[in-house]
Protein backbone atom coordinates (compact mmCIF):
# COMPACT_ATOMS: atom_id res chain seq x y z
CA UNK A 1 0.00 0.00 0.00
CA UNK A 2 1.49 3.28 -1.07
CA UNK A 3 2.03 6.04 1.48
CA UNK A 4 1.22 9.68 0.95
CA UNK A 5 3.49 11.77 -1.29
CA UNK A 6 5.80 14.37 0.16
CA UNK A 7 4.33 17.31 2.03
CA UNK A 8 4.23 20.78 0.59
CA UNK A 9 2.65 24.10 1.39
CA UNK A 10 -0.57 24.61 -0.51
CA UNK A 11 -0.86 27.89 -2.39
CA UNK A 12 -4.05 29.53 -3.51
CA UNK A 13 -6.87 31.55 -2.10
CA UNK A 14 -9.70 29.90 -0.17
CA UNK A 15 -13.01 30.39 -1.99
CA UNK A 16 -16.63 29.67 -1.24
CA UNK A 17 -19.91 31.20 -0.14
CA UNK A 18 -22.30 30.76 2.76
CA UNK A 19 -24.91 28.11 2.04
CA UNK A 20 -28.32 29.67 1.63
CA UNK A 21 -30.67 27.17 3.32
CA UNK A 22 -33.45 28.06 0.91
CA UNK A 23 -31.93 28.59 -2.53
CA UNK A 24 -28.83 26.36 -2.25
CA UNK A 25 -30.68 23.24 -1.08
CA UNK A 26 -32.31 20.65 -3.32
CA UNK A 27 -35.58 20.29 -1.42
CA UNK A 28 -36.70 17.64 -3.88
CA UNK A 29 -34.02 15.40 -2.33
CA UNK A 30 -36.30 14.94 0.71
CA UNK A 31 -38.28 12.43 -1.32
CA UNK A 32 -39.39 9.69 -1.69
CA UNK A 33 -41.44 9.87 1.52
CA UNK A 34 -43.00 6.56 2.42
CA UNK A 35 -45.35 5.02 4.97
CA UNK A 36 -44.41 1.40 5.33
CA UNK A 37 -43.61 0.13 1.86
CA UNK A 38 -45.92 2.62 0.15
CA UNK A 39 -44.33 5.78 -1.35
CA UNK A 40 -46.69 8.64 -0.45
CA UNK A 41 -44.55 11.26 -2.25
CA UNK A 42 -42.44 9.29 -4.77
CA UNK A 43 -40.12 12.03 -6.06
CA UNK A 44 -37.62 11.45 -8.87
CA UNK A 45 -34.76 9.94 -6.83
CA UNK A 46 -34.16 6.23 -6.19
CA UNK A 47 -35.01 4.99 -2.71
CA UNK A 48 -33.75 2.25 -0.43
CA UNK A 49 -36.11 -0.57 0.61
CA UNK A 50 -38.50 0.41 3.39
CA UNK A 51 -40.14 -1.80 6.02
CA UNK A 52 -43.18 -3.40 4.42
CA UNK A 53 -45.61 -2.91 7.30
CA UNK A 54 -46.98 0.56 8.06
CA UNK A 55 -47.24 -0.29 11.78
CA UNK A 56 -44.18 -0.58 14.03
CA UNK A 57 -43.50 -1.32 17.67
CA UNK A 58 -40.90 0.46 19.82
CA UNK A 59 -40.24 1.46 23.38
CA UNK A 60 -38.93 -0.01 26.60
CA UNK A 61 -39.98 -0.98 29.16
CA UNK A 62 -43.50 -0.23 27.86
CA UNK A 63 -43.96 -1.09 24.17
CA UNK A 64 -45.57 1.58 22.01
CA UNK A 65 -47.16 1.31 18.58
CA UNK A 66 -46.33 3.80 15.84
CA UNK A 67 -46.31 4.41 12.09
CA UNK A 68 -43.31 3.33 10.02
CA UNK A 69 -42.09 6.19 7.83
CA UNK A 70 -39.12 6.67 5.52
CA UNK A 71 -37.61 9.91 4.24
CA UNK A 72 -34.32 11.60 3.37
CA UNK A 73 -32.98 14.11 5.87
CA UNK A 74 -30.33 16.83 5.32
CA UNK A 75 -28.12 16.18 8.34
CA UNK A 76 -24.51 17.23 7.73
CA UNK A 77 -22.50 19.79 5.77
CA UNK A 78 -18.96 19.22 4.56
CA UNK A 79 -16.09 21.33 3.24
CA UNK A 80 -13.87 19.28 0.91
CA UNK A 81 -10.75 21.21 -0.03
CA UNK A 82 -7.09 20.77 -0.90
CA UNK A 83 -6.28 23.97 1.03
CA UNK A 84 -5.86 23.31 4.75
CA UNK A 85 -8.08 25.30 7.11
CA UNK A 86 -10.23 26.58 4.24
CA UNK A 87 -13.84 26.71 5.40
CA UNK A 88 -15.69 26.68 2.10
CA UNK A 89 -19.28 26.66 3.32
CA UNK A 90 -18.58 29.47 5.81
CA UNK A 91 -17.95 31.93 3.02
CA UNK A 92 -14.51 30.80 1.90
CA UNK A 93 -12.66 31.99 4.99
CA UNK A 94 -9.28 30.62 5.98
CA UNK A 95 -8.63 30.15 9.69
CA UNK A 96 -4.95 29.35 10.15
CA UNK A 97 -4.23 28.32 13.76
CA UNK A 98 -0.48 28.29 13.19
CA UNK A 99 -0.20 24.49 13.28
CA UNK A 100 1.89 22.51 10.82
CA UNK A 101 -0.46 19.52 10.80
CA UNK A 102 -2.45 19.00 7.64
CA UNK A 103 -0.19 21.26 5.57
CA UNK A 104 0.31 19.05 2.56
CA UNK A 105 -0.92 18.35 -0.92
CA UNK A 106 -0.51 15.91 -3.78
CA UNK A 107 1.44 17.75 -6.42
CA UNK A 108 0.87 17.38 -10.11
CA UNK A 109 1.44 13.98 -11.62
CA UNK A 110 2.97 10.76 -10.43
CA UNK A 111 4.29 7.93 -12.58
CA UNK A 112 2.82 4.55 -11.61
CA UNK A 113 3.55 1.56 -13.80
CA UNK A 114 4.74 3.82 -16.57
CA UNK A 115 1.44 5.75 -16.73
CA UNK A 116 0.90 9.29 -15.51
CA UNK A 117 -1.94 9.64 -13.00
CA UNK A 118 -3.31 12.68 -11.24
CA UNK A 119 -3.31 12.50 -7.46
CA UNK A 120 -5.04 14.59 -4.82
CA UNK A 121 -4.92 15.27 -1.11
CA UNK A 122 -8.12 16.57 0.52
CA UNK A 123 -9.08 17.94 3.91
CA UNK A 124 -12.65 17.82 5.23
CA UNK A 125 -14.55 19.91 7.74
CA UNK A 126 -17.69 18.18 8.98
CA UNK A 127 -20.59 20.25 10.31
CA UNK A 128 -23.66 19.26 12.28
CA UNK A 129 -26.45 20.58 10.06
CA UNK A 130 -29.95 19.35 11.04
CA UNK A 131 -31.48 21.72 8.54
CA UNK A 132 -35.18 20.91 8.86
CA UNK A 133 -35.33 21.23 12.65
CA UNK A 134 -32.93 24.20 12.60
CA UNK A 135 -35.24 26.13 10.27
CA UNK A 136 -38.24 24.92 12.30
CA UNK A 137 -39.97 23.84 9.12
CA UNK A 138 -41.63 21.01 11.04
CA UNK A 139 -42.39 21.02 14.76
CA UNK A 140 -43.10 18.12 17.11
CA UNK A 141 -41.70 15.61 14.64
CA UNK A 142 -39.70 13.20 16.79
CA UNK A 143 -37.99 11.48 13.86
CA UNK A 144 -35.88 14.55 13.01
CA UNK A 145 -32.43 15.19 14.42
CA UNK A 146 -32.46 18.39 16.47
CA UNK A 147 -29.78 20.98 17.23
CA UNK A 148 -27.95 23.83 15.60
CA UNK A 149 -25.07 24.30 13.19
CA UNK A 150 -21.69 23.33 14.64
CA UNK A 151 -18.27 22.17 13.43
CA UNK A 152 -17.93 18.56 14.54
CA UNK A 153 -14.74 17.26 12.85
CA UNK A 154 -11.63 18.77 11.26
CA UNK A 155 -9.32 16.36 9.45
CA UNK A 156 -6.24 18.60 9.62
CA UNK A 157 -5.70 17.49 13.22
CA UNK A 158 -6.41 13.80 12.51
CA UNK A 159 -3.14 11.89 11.83
CA UNK A 160 -5.06 8.89 10.48
CA UNK A 161 -6.46 11.08 7.69
CA UNK A 162 -3.01 12.22 6.57
CA UNK A 163 -1.10 8.94 6.30
CA UNK A 164 -2.12 5.92 4.22
CA UNK A 165 0.01 3.55 6.29
CA UNK A 166 -1.08 4.83 9.68
CA UNK A 167 -4.74 4.53 8.74
CA UNK A 168 -4.40 0.72 8.53
CA UNK A 169 -5.05 0.85 12.27
CA UNK A 170 -8.74 1.30 11.50
CA UNK A 171 -8.90 -0.51 8.13
CA UNK A 172 -6.57 -3.55 8.37
CA UNK A 173 -8.81 -5.42 5.92
CA UNK A 174 -7.74 -3.06 3.12
CA UNK A 175 -4.96 -5.45 2.08
CA UNK A 176 -7.59 -8.08 1.19
CA UNK A 177 -9.11 -5.84 -1.46
CA UNK A 178 -5.91 -4.55 -3.03
CA UNK A 179 -6.05 -7.00 -5.94
CA UNK A 180 -7.29 -6.92 -9.54
CA UNK A 181 -10.36 -9.08 -8.91
CA UNK A 182 -11.69 -6.90 -6.08
CA UNK A 183 -10.99 -3.73 -8.03
CA UNK A 184 -12.65 -5.10 -11.18
CA UNK A 185 -15.83 -5.76 -9.18
CA UNK A 186 -16.14 -2.00 -8.66
CA UNK A 187 -17.15 -1.63 -12.30
CA UNK A 188 -20.47 -3.31 -11.46
CA UNK A 189 -20.88 -0.96 -8.50
CA UNK A 190 -20.25 2.01 -10.80
CA UNK A 191 -23.11 0.94 -13.06
CA UNK A 192 -25.47 0.20 -10.16
CA UNK A 193 -24.72 3.52 -8.44
CA UNK A 194 -25.29 5.49 -11.63
CA UNK A 195 -28.47 3.71 -12.67
CA UNK A 196 -30.07 3.44 -9.24
CA UNK A 197 -28.27 2.77 -5.91
CA UNK A 198 -24.82 1.51 -4.92
CA UNK A 199 -24.24 -2.16 -4.20
CA UNK A 200 -23.83 -2.34 -0.42
CA UNK A 201 -22.18 -5.81 -0.35
CA UNK A 202 -19.31 -4.33 -2.42
CA UNK A 203 -18.42 -2.11 0.53
CA UNK A 204 -14.80 -1.63 -0.58
CA UNK A 205 -15.95 0.05 -3.81
CA UNK A 206 -16.77 3.73 -4.29
CA UNK A 207 -18.45 3.05 -7.61
CA UNK A 208 -17.23 5.22 -10.47
CA UNK A 209 -14.96 7.20 -8.13
CA UNK A 210 -12.61 4.30 -7.37
CA UNK A 211 -12.03 2.30 -4.19
CA UNK A 212 -12.75 3.20 -0.58
CA UNK A 213 -9.44 2.03 0.86
CA UNK A 214 -7.40 3.42 2.47
CA UNK A 215 -9.78 5.50 4.60
CA UNK A 216 -7.86 8.76 4.32
CA UNK A 217 -7.68 11.88 2.20
CA UNK A 218 -5.03 10.64 -0.22
CA UNK A 219 -6.53 10.09 -3.68
CA UNK A 220 -4.28 7.96 -5.86
CA UNK A 221 -6.24 8.47 -9.09
CA UNK A 222 -8.03 11.77 -9.58
CA UNK A 223 -9.42 13.08 -12.85
CA UNK A 224 -11.34 16.10 -11.69
CA UNK A 225 -12.28 18.14 -8.63
CA UNK A 226 -15.81 16.75 -8.43
CA UNK A 227 -14.69 13.13 -8.68
CA UNK A 228 -11.76 13.62 -6.30
CA UNK A 229 -13.74 15.52 -3.70
CA UNK A 230 -16.64 13.07 -3.79
CA UNK A 231 -14.29 10.13 -3.32
CA UNK A 232 -12.62 11.88 -0.37
CA UNK A 233 -16.01 12.55 1.22
CA UNK A 234 -17.16 8.98 0.62
CA UNK A 235 -14.03 7.64 2.29
CA UNK A 236 -14.47 10.06 5.16
CA UNK A 237 -18.07 8.96 5.78
CA UNK A 238 -16.88 5.33 5.83
CA UNK A 239 -14.11 6.33 8.27
CA UNK A 240 -16.62 7.93 10.65
CA UNK A 241 -18.72 4.76 10.56
CA UNK A 242 -15.66 2.65 11.30
CA UNK A 243 -14.80 4.90 14.26
CA UNK A 244 -18.36 4.73 15.62
CA UNK A 245 -19.09 8.41 15.01
CA UNK A 246 -21.79 7.76 12.39
CA UNK A 247 -24.42 5.05 12.86
CA UNK A 248 -27.03 3.33 10.76
CA UNK A 249 -30.44 4.90 10.30
CA UNK A 250 -32.20 2.94 7.55
CA UNK A 251 -34.20 -0.26 7.28
CA UNK A 252 -36.08 -2.21 9.95
CA UNK A 253 -33.13 -1.84 12.32
CA UNK A 254 -33.43 1.94 12.22
CA UNK A 255 -37.12 2.20 13.12
CA UNK A 256 -36.52 2.58 16.85
CA UNK A 257 -33.26 4.53 16.71
CA UNK A 258 -29.73 4.59 15.35
CA UNK A 259 -27.64 1.42 15.41
CA UNK A 260 -23.90 0.61 15.02
CA UNK A 261 -22.76 0.29 11.40
CA UNK A 262 -18.95 -0.20 11.29
CA UNK A 263 -19.18 -1.17 7.61
CA UNK A 264 -21.04 1.68 5.99
CA UNK A 265 -24.05 0.93 3.81
CA UNK A 266 -23.42 3.27 0.92
CA UNK A 267 -27.08 3.48 -0.03
CA UNK A 268 -27.78 5.40 3.20
CA UNK A 269 -26.32 8.65 1.79
CA UNK A 270 -26.69 11.19 -0.98
CA UNK A 271 -24.22 14.04 -1.50
CA UNK A 272 -25.48 17.35 -2.91
CA UNK A 273 -23.01 19.95 -4.13
CA UNK A 274 -23.29 23.35 -2.39
CA UNK A 275 -19.99 24.98 -3.48
CA UNK A 276 -18.82 26.40 -5.78
CA UNK A 277 -22.05 25.95 -7.78
CA UNK A 278 -24.99 24.38 -5.92
CA UNK A 279 -26.76 21.44 -7.50
CA UNK A 280 -30.37 22.15 -6.61
CA UNK A 281 -32.54 20.54 -9.25
CA UNK A 282 -32.71 17.65 -11.66
CA UNK A 283 -32.12 13.95 -11.25
CA UNK A 284 -28.38 14.57 -10.83
CA UNK A 285 -28.82 17.07 -7.96
CA UNK A 286 -27.98 14.67 -5.12
CA UNK A 287 -26.50 11.47 -6.55
CA UNK A 288 -25.76 8.46 -4.34
CA UNK A 289 -22.29 7.35 -3.37
CA UNK A 290 -20.36 6.05 -6.37
CA UNK A 291 -22.53 7.52 -9.11
CA UNK A 292 -20.79 8.78 -12.24
CA UNK A 293 -19.90 12.48 -12.17
CA UNK A 294 -20.23 12.99 -15.93
CA UNK A 295 -23.54 14.83 -15.58
CA UNK A 296 -23.61 15.89 -11.91
CA UNK A 297 -20.09 17.32 -12.17
CA UNK A 298 -20.49 19.15 -15.46
CA UNK A 299 -19.88 22.92 -15.22
CA UNK A 300 -19.64 22.71 -11.43
CA UNK A 301 -16.03 23.93 -11.05
CA UNK A 302 -14.69 27.39 -11.83
CA UNK A 303 -10.93 27.25 -12.60
CA UNK A 304 -8.73 29.04 -10.05
CA UNK A 305 -11.58 30.85 -8.27
CA UNK A 306 -13.95 27.96 -7.64
CA UNK A 307 -12.06 24.75 -6.92
CA UNK A 308 -12.95 24.38 -3.22
CA UNK A 309 -15.91 22.05 -2.84
CA UNK A 310 -18.82 21.95 -0.42
CA UNK A 311 -21.48 19.28 0.04
CA UNK A 312 -24.76 18.81 1.86
CA UNK A 313 -25.09 15.26 3.17
CA UNK A 314 -28.54 13.68 2.90
CA UNK A 315 -29.17 10.62 5.07
CA UNK A 316 -31.93 8.02 4.65
CA UNK A 317 -34.02 7.69 7.78
CA UNK A 318 -36.51 4.98 8.64
CA UNK A 319 -38.35 5.82 11.81
CA UNK A 320 -41.25 4.64 13.93
CA UNK A 321 -43.35 7.75 14.43
CA UNK A 322 -44.99 7.20 17.81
Amino acid sequence: MASAPAEAQIPGVCTGHFVNPITDVCWGCLFPFSVGGLPIWPGDKPDTPNPALPVCLCGTPVPRIGISIGFWEPSRLADVTMKPWCFVNLGGIRIAPGLTVGQKQFTGMSAIGGNNENTGGWQIHWYMYPLISWLELVTDFACLEVGGVDIAYITEVDPLWQDSELTTIINPEAVLFNNPIAIAACAADCVASTVRLPTDPLFWCAGCQGTMYPLDGNIAAQWGHVQGSRLALEKFAFKLHREGVLWGSLGDAGLCGYYPMPIMRKSQYRFQLTNPIPGTFGIEACPPIGAATTLSGAAKVVPAIGEDMGYLVWRKRNCCLL
